[in-house]
């Protein structure tokens, strides 16, 4: 495979969510490169400017939204014909954003729910994230027995290797598990507790990778992997007492959910 060594050109886009965890896509408009195909709205990093500010800027221009705050999410490379570019995308919940939704550069827009969406097509970049999207926000259970919660289209359960059974399985298993993708997984949960672990499990293809934390040097782990951003959802699993130390640093750097388990070691230090 011939390396891309186009410079990276930066660009945001925000997850934006409305009261009934529906999310907002826009097509492209004519004149820009994959005109109608749809996306998350956002758009290229200014000299001078935060992804922040960025984001706000966009979603002015493009919607006429006003955007109070985001949170991080996912990190993307992707190699298009036009252009090299790291896209980072942001959280925007129902209570970070006002207005309504205009089509200020003559684009569609639409609200849709994770796991159903009824647009097409859909920009090359967006094609692993929209999976990513169905995983719920909040998750209960433990590592052991399984994960469960709910997303826009219901239940859903994550079950260990050797438990999870029918197509379309979310399946829990260790890293020392991974040989060959389970032919009936719809997703695969690889656990580390490592940055080397880690990064194996984005080289295997884990669409979510669950981090067991149980002291403090895992905790620092974790935080400088966050700060450098994530491509994929990653899920963090530790008992109450560190929950309660770290938790809201966690999702604030961009952990997709923080799950209290109480299964994992208590000695941080």
């Amino acid at each position: 495979m011939i390396q891309d060594t186009r410079p990276l050109i930066r660009v945001v886009a925000g997850i934006l969510l409305d009261s009934d965890g529906n999310y907002l896509l826009s097509s492209r408009p004519e004149g820009k490169p994959y005109a109608g195909y749809w996306e998350f709205a956002g758009g290229k990093v200014e000299a001078g400017e935060t992804d922040f500010q960025a984001l706000q800027r966009e979603f002015e221009e493009e919607l006429g939204i006003r955007i109070l705050a985001a949170t991080p999410w996912l990190t993307k490379i992707h190699s298009y014909e036009h252009a090299r570019v790291c896209l980072k995308f942001l959280w925007v919940n129902p209570d970070q954003w006002t207005g309504e939704p205009q089509s200020r550069e003559g684009q569609e827009w639409s609200w849709q729910k994770a796991g159903d969406f009824t647009v097409a097509p859909m920009l090359p970049a967006n094609g692993a994230l929209l999976r990513s999207l169905s995983v719920p926000r909040r998750l209960y259970g433990s590592l052991k027995t399984g994960l469960h919660g709910e997303n826009s289209m219901g239940a859903y359960r994550v079950l260990p290797l050797g438990s999870a059974e029918g197509s379309g399985a979310n399946v829990l298993m260790e890293a020392a598990q991974w040989q060959d993708r389970p032919e009936y997984a719809g997703s695969v949960w690889m656990m580390v507790q490592t940055r080397e672990q880690w990064r194996q499990a984005q080289e295997k293809g884990a669409d979510v990778v669950v981090w067991r934390v149980g002291n403090a040097a895992q905790a620092a782990a974790v935080d400088e992997v966050l700060k450098h951003g994530v491509s994929v959802p990653l899920v963090l699993a530790a008992n109450g007492q560190t929950v309660a130390r770290y938790g809201k640093l966690w999702l604030g750097l961009g952990a997709h959910v923080v799950v209290r388990d109480e299964t994992i070691g208590k000695n941080h230090e």
